[in-house]
C-alpha cells in the first residue's frame, strides 16, 4: 500500500521522493534494531537458550533457534523491502513476545523494575513501527517498490506544467503542431 499526497485542487499525486526516502530511513532505523542483536545471538544461540530456559519457557533450544532466524532473515527483508505485510506483522509480533518474556517488569522492585519497564516499552515502541511498516509498506525505493514497477516520478517542468493550463483555457500550447482530422 503505498500513501498519496494530496493538491490544494484535491488531486492526488504520485509519492515524492521525500516520501520514499523517509520510508527507507525508518526501514535502516527498524533494522538497525534488531540485526546486531540477532547477530550475536546467531553467535551464541545456547547462551541465549539458556536465558530463555531462565524465564520457564519449554523447549528453549527450539525457541532460540527460531528467534536467532526470525532476528537475521525479518531484519534484511525489511532492509530490502520484500514481503511487507508478512515481514511487518511477524516482526511485530516477535517483539512483543520478546518485551513480555525478556522483561517482565512486574517481577521487580525500585530500580529494576524501572530498568525493566523502559526495555518493554521500547520493545513495545519497536513493534509498533513495524506494524506501521505492514500497514504502509516500503515506498518505491525497495524490492516490491521495483518489482512493481513503481519509479519515483520526475516533478513537472515549468512548460509541463503549463500547458494543461493553456490547453483548458481554449488554447494551443506553444510549440505544438495542429492536429488534422482525416478525410
Amino acid at each position: 500500500m503505498v500513501c498519496s499526497q494530496t493538491n490544494p485542487d484535491g488531486a492526488r499525486d504520485v509519492p515524492g521522493r521525500t516520501h520514499d526516502g523517509l520510508l527507507l530511513l525508518a526501514r535502516l532505523l527498524l533494522a538497525a534494531a534488531l540485526l546486531p542483536t540477532g547477530i550475536a545471538r546467531a553467535l551464541n544461540v545456547s547462551g541465549f537458550a539458556l536465558t530463555l530456559a531462565g524465564t520457564g519457557l519449554p523447549s528453549p533450544n527450539l525457541v532460540a533457534t527460531a528467534a536467532v532466524v526470525v532476528q537475521v532473515f525479518g531484519p534484511l527483508a525489511l532492509l530490502v523491502g520484500v514481503l511487507p505485510r508478512l515481514t511487518g506483522l511477524g516482526l511485530g509480533g516477535f517483539a512483543v513476545a520478546m518485551a513480555v518474556l525478556l522483561h517482565p517488569f512486574w517481577q521487580f522492585s525500585g530500580p529494576a523494575a524501572v530498568a525493566e519497564r523502559t526495555l518493554m516499552l521500547a520493545d513495545l515502541g519497536l513493534a509498533g513501527g513495524f506494524l506501521l511498516y505492514a500497514a504502509t509498506g516500503p515506498g518505491a525505493w525497495s524490492w516490491q517498490g521495483w518489482r512493481q514497477g513503481a519509479r519515483p516520478q520526475p516533478r513537472p517542468t515549468a512548460a509541463r506544467a503549463a500547458a494543461p493550463k493553456a490547453a483548458s483555457r481554449g488554447k494551443r500550447p506553444a510549440g505544438r503542431s495542429p492536429t488534422r482530422a482525416a478525410a
